[in-house]
């Protein structure tokens, strides 16, 4: 019984040491290394670990922006909201809501967090209406230096915002005042993609017409928008065609719709007017697509430069400051010198008050010497 166990394990070993070595058979031809595999495992590890991305949308209530996220993203990130009237309006101050939902297609995971701006414009007076804005994108700044400074950097939630649409009202000549204050304000903190709500209140040559002001109104202003990093000479034409198409149609014109439409013979979502039907992703009909595209193909251009960009300059800037956090910067000046001026006032307090010793002592110096010589 024993002998057979030991000749049953013997067999046994002989076979593993026999199928051990095509395990290791190498398939390539001779001199491949296997480190040409390296980009499958980052995509592998990718795949896993999932995505993070943070998108803002900032524009007048009105123009869609709403409608526009859930068309993007094929979702509902606002089931119930609640509309404020014109009374609420007058006295509202701008709001953060951030909504994160997990969207995953073919396998992919992604942890996207919009980030909505209402009460925007509305108020009577918008001169400060955008500081809680800045405030919030520092905030997730100042998070991320707080988490990246820790002891644990192993699950850092990356909160920061990545990129930002800017809504820009169809209605108008160009861009408002509120509109070119607001981007100078953000444009060193996140990647603006200015947008053209509603386009479909627009005829063709109204839309160019548009572009071509709210881009020249842009460079005017010194106002700095997200670029598109342009082709790689490797890449293939069809992308570098895309590519070129992408940077022609910036700012996107766009249309949202979550209804779906029976058009030629087929359903699409869309918006039905008496003249006919507006397809939301149709690209002759407006930049929905190529805004979208725009969105997913350059997801990781847009990390990358909130990383190696925005968030260095913000944390350079906060390492000058020794680590003081500041929340504003016109608050902290005006700090600074109320502070400077309380301190000049005690200081010319506390020279007072030598002063009216140093009097005191010279009268009583001068009063015992003439009791003194009396006394003699």
């Amino acid at each position: 019984m024993c002998i057979s166990v030991f000749q049953q394990v013997d067999e046994t070993s002989l076979k593993m040491s026999k199928q051990q070595p095509a395990q290791f058979i190498n398939p390539e031809t001779p001199g491949y290394v296997g480190f040409a595999n390296l980009p499958n495992q980052v995509h592998r590890k990718s795949v896993k670990k999932g995505f993070e991305f943070t998108l803002m949308v900032v524009g007048e209530s009105g123009l869609g922006k709403s409608t526009l996220i859930n068309s993007l993203f094929l979702t509902d990130l606002y089931p119930e909201r609640v509309l404020p009237g014109a009374a609420e309006k007058i006295e509202r101050t701008v709001q953060i809501e951030a909504s994160t939902v997990e969207i995953e297609e073919r396998g992919v995971k992604l942890r996207l967090t919009v980030v909505d701006t209402p009460g925007y414009g509305d108020a009577i007076n918008c001169r400060d209406c955008f500081k809680t804005i800045i405030s919030y994108i520092d905030e997730q700044f100042e998070r991320y230096l707080h988490d990246e400074s820790g002891l644990n950097r192993r699950h850092i939630i990356d909160n920061r915002v990545h990129c930002c649409f800017y809504f820009i009202s169809p209605f108008g000549h160009g861009l408002k005042p509120l509109d070119v204050a607001f981007m100078k304000a953000i444009h060193n903190k996140v990647n603006i993609v200015p947008v053209i709500a509603k386009a479909d209140t627009l005829t063709l040559k109204e839309r160019e017409r548009l572009k071509k002001r709210v881009l020249d109104e842009i460079e005017e202003h010194s106002i700095k928008i997200y670029h598109l990093p342009d082709a790689e000479s490797d890449e293939d034409e069809d992308f570098k065609e895309q590519t070129r198409l992408l940077k022609a149609s910036i700012p996107f014109s766009v249309v949202g719709s979550n209804q779906l439409i029976e058009a030629k013979g087929k359903k699409v979502r869309g918006r039905l007017y008496p003249w006919g039907v507006v397809e939301v992703e149709n690209p002759e009909h407006n930049d929905f697509l190529k805004l979208r595209t725009m969105l997913i193909t350059h997801m990781q251009d847009l990390q990358e430069v909130t990383q190696d960009l925005h968030y260095e300059n913000f944390r350079s800037e906060r390492l000058k400051r020794g680590g003081r956090k500041v929340e504003n910067e016109d608050v902290n000046k005006d700090q600074i010198l109320l502070e400077k001026e309380a301190e000049l006032r005690r200081m010319q307090e506390m020279i007072a008050r030598m002063q009216a010793q140093m009097q005191m002592q010279m009268q009583t110096g001068d009063g015992d010497g003439a009791a003194h010589g009396h006394h003699v």
